[in-house]
């Protein structure tokens, strides 16, 4: 059974990007999105502000992933998933399947 797993979401690049490839030759970009906006919950308006980790792979968004900087805007859709670090603590990651530049209107 295919259970939902979506997310879209919109921020600016926190953290340098970092490009590696995997042993079985796959590219895989890491970098940080930070988000924030004004959200309505329950009829009050409140400020939402999060950093996700994101996670881009494979060879066909390469192009892409080249031109992200910090300070680059993004909306990203995709699925999460927990990756546990060397230290054992887990972290919520966003897999990215689009990726769109957002102009800054510069």
């Amino acid at each position: 059974m295919m259970a939902e797993n979506r997310l879209t979401l919109s921020g600016t690049v926190c953290k340098t990007p970092i490009r590696k490839v995997s042993p079985s030759g796959i590219p895989h970009c890491q970098f940080v999105l930070e988000h924030r906006s004004q959200q309505l919950e329950a009829g009050f308006s409140r400020q939402a502000w999060c950093r996700m980790p994101v996670v881009v792979s494979g060879k066909q968004s390469q192009e892409i992933t080249q031109s992200i900087t910090v300070g680059t805007q993004l909306s990203i859709q995709g699925f999460i998933c927990c990756h546990q670090g060397r230290n054992g603590l887990t972290k919520m990651v966003l897999h990215a399947e689009q990726i769109e530049l957002i102009d800054s209107g510069d």
